[in-house]
């Protein structure tokens, strides 16, 4: 028998039944499956938050694994079941634009509508495809279930605005806070391994709202070093980042999401 890992990424919380239900259909069908918990925390209906957290958590997993995202504000609607076949990793859930940066990520991956129903749970729920669409298809490709016995391929998957930053004439680059975490750092759309290309060495300061922050740590130690100031520090997910000493940034500077940024070279 096939062992996969299946992960499991939704904003269903902890206290219901949900997640419970799912991972019981999934090793029903796929017994020898290891499910491991991306996170069930996602503020609900909130996509771009799970879009961000899937793209950041699942390169971290083996070739082969299977990424189960149910944060489904239209489940019941005509929004389309999908499959994304990204590399060597698969990618179950609702064509709403959860996959967005995978398939930024990921360019050539594959998408595939879920049409093959013999592959769902019967007496299906219009409000739980997570348990009743998405599991049974994860479960399925889990025991080797080829993914073109699932559907045909589709073009025009849904997207997110592109995450993508803009180099502009006066030579800033223009950005966005694409995310915000538990402790309150900002994260920018702002790629860490761009910026050192685009600077060549030089110096470098981001404006966010009325605040020029020039200071670049290489801890969240080394930024404390100025207590109650904001700093800038290359994040875990590959994106320049800003913070502040044992406090959220976002609170304390009134960052929200998608609050215009701007690097400027010194």
């Amino acid at each position: 028998m096939s062992i996969r890992i299946i992960t499991l990424l939704t904003d269903f919380g902890t206290e219901d039944y949900f997640v419970g239900a799912m991972k019981g259909v999934i090793l029903t069908r796929s017994p020898t499956s290891v499910l491991v918990d991306i996170t069930h925390a996602i503020p609900p209906q909130d996509v771009r938050a799970a879009a961000f957290t899937l793209s950041a958590a699942y390169s971290h997993f083996p070739a082969g694994s299977i990424h189960l995202a149910v944060v489904d504000p239209g489940v019941g609607s005509d929004r389309r079941p999908v499959l994304v076949e990204a590399a060597t990793h698969l990618f179950v859930g609702p064509d709403n634009g959860v996959f967005s940066l995978v398939l930024e990520q990921v360019p050539a991956a594959r998408i595939r509508q879920l049409t093959n129903t013999s592959y769902f749970l019967p007496n299906r729920s219009s409000t739980f495809h997570g348990r009743d669409i998405f599991a049974p298809v994860a479960a399925a490709l889990a025991q080797g279930l080829p993914p073109e016995d699932l559907g045909p391929t589709v073009q025009d998957p849904i997207r997110l605005e592109s995450i993508r930053c803009e180099s502009m004439s006066d030579g800033t680059v223009a950005g966005k806070i694409m995310h915000i975490d538990h402790f309150g750092n900002c994260i920018t759309n702002l790629p860490w391994e761009q910026l050192l290309t685009l600077s060549a060495g030089r110096p470098f300061s981001l404006r966010v709202k009325e605040f020029q922050i020039q200071k670049l740590a290489q801890s969240y130690r080394e930024g404390a070093s100025d207590p109650g100031k904001p700093f800038l520090i290359r994040g875990s997910a590959g994106y320049l980042e800003i913070s502040v000493e044992s406090n959220s940034a976002a609170r304390q500077f009134e960052i929200r999401l998608g609050d215009p940024v701007h690097l400027v070279w010194s």
